[in-house]
């Protein structure tokens, strides 16, 4: 038999289980580069476009599961990966299952562990990207779990992402970044609103001001390195001032906010936690400190 090229090898088979839109483009990107790609969705006509350039469907979940060495998952929730895997446990010995699907860190590591069990190295990951995103530089993917299977399956792997990274080999860990980031994202999504909001009952135009934000935020990558290391060490310097300063201030911001009819419940909260913390001795403690609160808030 003549030896595999390293390009053949490139071009590992690939099993989408789930074709909404996100499952749609990862299918859609294996299989511009190359892999022959079965898909298999409860709504089979989902289907009819991948077919079309080159796909196949197959019967079956399990049908799918068996027809290649990785199987990549991606549906809507836990419940969904959970009614699935259900169905494909028998299919699974010798394959790596990548599950795309978000969920808890928890669900990550039950999944590995049932994976084992039906004889599966188990990857979970975590899109940090839209549809549009996937196979181009833009698409963002972090992945934990066994590293040899990892490794093994990278190269087809990096095809859905400009940004692949393996965090580590429990499970659970993509989780943990995947959920932080996206609470980082949801976070300063809703802050930005407020703002805007703030902004607009003064008559100045959201555009306008959007230059000064983004102005801002490019100068933060200093503080934010400064605050991890601060949390890391458990040593708080004034990384963005006192906390006593942060608590005039507060004051200041939350009654401009109330005056324009904005709510303030977010910063009410941001407040409590800077006069808590100044109460308990630690007003000239930096911002960074209120992780000591935010991590304990029943003491």
């Amino acid at each position: 038999m003549p030896s595999m090229s390293a390009a053949d090898n490139d071009r590992t088979p690939v099993t989408v289980l789930g074709l909404g839109a996100m499952g749609t483009a990862l299918a859609t990107t294996f299989l511009e580069n190359g892999h022959p790609t079965t898909v298999w969705n409860r709504s089979t006509d989902k289907a009819e476009e991948l077919v079309a350039k080159g796909a196949v469907r197959a019967a079956s979940a399990p049908d799918a599961a068996a027809a290649s060495p990785l199987v990549v998952l991606c549906v809507l929730d836990h419940h969904a990966v959970s009614e699935i895997l259900d169905t494909v446990g028998d299919a699974l010995p010798g394959r790596v299952l990548v599950n795309l699907t978000s969920g808890t860190p928890a669900q990550a590591r039950a999944a590995a562990r049932w994976a084992a069990e039906h004889g599966a190295d188990y990857l979970d990951g975590g899109i940090l990207a839209d549809p549009q995103d996937i196979g181009t530089s833009n698409g963002f993917l972090l992945y934990s779990g066994p590293q040899d299977a990892f490794e093994t399956r990278e190269a087809t792997l990096k095809a859905l992402g400009g940004v692949t990274t393996y965090i580590g080999t429990d499970a659970g860990q993509a989780a943990v970044y995947f959920m932080a980031l996206i609470g980082v994202g949801y976070e300063t999504w809703i802050s930005y609103l407020h703002t805007l909001a703030l902004v607009g009952a003064e008559n100045i135009k959201a555009t306008t001001f959007a230059p000064f934000v983004t102005g801002m935020f490019s100068g933060m990558n200093e503080l934010l390195t400064a605050m991890a290391r601060a949390t890391d060490d458990g040593y708080y310097p004034p990384d963005a001032g006192p906390l006593g300063v942060h608590a005039a201030l507060m004051d200041d911001l939350i009654a401009t906010r109330q005056a324009s009819g904005i709510d303030v419940e977010r910063l009410e909260h941001v407040k409590s936690l800077i006069d808590r913390r100044v109460a308990e001795g630690h007003g000239a403690d930096g911002f960074s400190s209120l992780i000591e609160t935010i991590g304990n808030p029943s003491t």
